[in-house]
């Protein structure tokens, strides 16, 4: 009887377990199926909407990730073209998207890209990732709008113009370039001398800091500030962003001890005329510490980042193309052959350079170390016969336009001489956009040629190298060598 019984509960279990299951099986499919109706729902009222609303033609990819994974997965090779090319092919030149978690129009027209660029501030507002937005700070230039962005983009300018470079910076170039070339043993990683030749020269120009253990150490912070930039912006998920907002609060701390500095030495009657003595006492209206220090950190990233990378491309383009760098080095020979050996280069030096800026502009256009901008649209924006709604992300790809082959000759293919004036060769300027365009034009461009100009000319004609091993370029999160472009060199006197 005792084994019956016990039988007999083990069948009443299996039989609970078999309801329980079935019950399980039911609730899961009906799960399932609400999932799957939900999510076919959502595609067709987005593909609706979309309709409705004459958007560009395009695919918003999968809900939520929309295409971001496929752009991410592109720009981690040499060769990214193909996400826009298919998309371009298929679509047109403007065309819909969903990246970096939201909608997303991508043009890859100059025509659009013009009119998104000269319509800041109109039509369109600058938007970033929360990454970019919360490492730069709120009071950085990126991010600054309406008239207080004219006021300071104007002062900014007026630090980095013609005059004042040639009048006042070119002297502190030229040194600082010579020292930091003096010092380079047999081998070295360019792109990473680049930036510590770049960050110098910025600190210099914005702080009046010659380089020094200050300057080396505040540059380490700032790699680890950049590196997350390209993150997700949540501290508790990625160690990378963590890092870097506690390695921009080191750099804000250092440069709010010098900005009191600043601030006592000038009410003791202390001047310098540098962009910080700008900011505390020659400007019109007062600016706190904090947004001093946010302007600051923008302008030494835009200083530091951007220029070494362009530097470190041209060395490299250059390297492989020999007829090229035997044209640059012959013009760099010829300015070298009338000075000593330690004399120091000057304005008319520079602007006969003639083939060195063909080489930058064709680095710039190849290498694209901005690949475009993102804007938001500030109320609903009609352009060629689309409807782009309100608050939406639009991305002006500059990248785009300087590799089609509609606008430049066998468009990725390193060829400076394209830019001289040369039948069929020459460049139409409406195409060519490096520095961005209208109210937030790089006020850098010019400063940055001449410190690339520079570097060239004592590269040139102070050593010859080789690479190192071979170097591949990637351009995610920002363009550049996978391995710092390590070089062979040697001193030719």
């Amino acid at each position: 009887m005792r084994s019956l019984f016990v039988l007999e509960k083990r069948e009443e279990k299996v039989v609970e377990n078999i309801v329980f299951m079935a019950i399980f099986v039911h609730y899961l499919s009906i799960l399932l199926i609400t999932t799957v109706f939900s999510v076919v729902s959502f595609l067709l009222h987005r593909a609706n909407r979309l309709r409705r609303l004459r958007l560009p033609p395009g695919n918003l990819g999968l809900p939520f990730l929309g295409e971001t994974l496929q752009l991410i997965s592109a720009y981690k090779t040499e060769n990214p073209e193909p996400f826009v090319d298919k998309r371009v092919k298929r679509y047109g030149s403007i065309f819909t998207t969903h990246i970096f978690g939201e909608p997303t129009v991508f043009s890859a027209d100059p025509e659009t890209n013009r009119f998104i660029l000269q319509n800041e501030g109109k039509l369109f507002e600058c938007s970033y990732p929360g990454s970019i937005s919360n490492l730069l700070g709120k009071h950085s230039l990126l991010l600054m709008k309406g008239n207080l962005h004219k006021r300071m983009h104007a002062l900014t300018m007026s630090f980095a113009n013609s005059s004042i470079i040639k009048d006042q910076l070119l002297v502190d170039i030229d040194r600082l370039i010579r020292l930091n070339l003096d010092s380079w043993p047999d081998r070295v990683f360019l792109m990473e001398e680049a930036k510590k030749i770049t960050f110098e020269l910025t600190v210099k120009q914005l702080l009046s800091f010659d380089p020094g253990e200050w300057s080396e150490n505040l540059r380490k912070q700032y790699v680890l500030v950049i590196e997350g930039f390209f993150t997700i912006p949540l501290p508790l998920f990625s160690t990378t962003y963590r890092r870097a907002i506690k390695a921009r609060r080191k750099v804000a701390e250092e440069l709010s001890k010098i900005v009191s500095e600043r601030r006592e030495g000038y009410e003791r009657g202390e001047r310098k005329s540098d962009m910080l003595g700008a900011l505390i006492g020659e400007w019109d209206e007062q600016f706190s510490n904090e947004e001093i220090v946010d302007f600051l950190v923008a302008l030494l990233v835009a200083g530091y980042e951007t220029t070494s990378t362009i530097m470190t491309l041209a060395v490299k383009f250059l390297t492989q193309t020999p007829l090229a760098l035997a044209q640059l080095k012959e013009e760099h020979e010829e300015i070298r052959v009338k000075k000593s050996k330690s004399e120091a280069l000057e304005w008319s030096d520079y602007k006969s350079m003639t083939f060195t800026q063909c080489v930058i502009n064709e680095t710039l256009r190849v290498a694209n170390i901005i690949s475009g901008v993102f804007r938001r649209t500030m109320t609903d924006v009609n352009i060629k016969g689309y409807t782009i709604p309100k608050d939406w992300k639009v991305f002006a790809s500059f990248r785009a336009v300087h590799l089609d082959h509609d606008h430049f000759k066998d468009a990725r293919t390193f060829n400076p001489w394209r830019w001289q004036n040369i039948p069929g060769t020459s460049c139409s300027g409406n195409f060519y956009t490096p520095f961005g365009g209208g109210p937030r034009l790089c006020p850098g461009y010019e400063l940055a040629r001449v410190e690339i100009s520079i570097f060239l000319h004592h590269l040139a004609t102070q050593f010859s190298w080789v690479p190192a091993e071979e170097d591949k370029l990637v351009f995610f999160p920002t363009t550049r060598t996978q391995k710092r472009y390590p070089i062979n060199v040697q001193r030719r006197y």
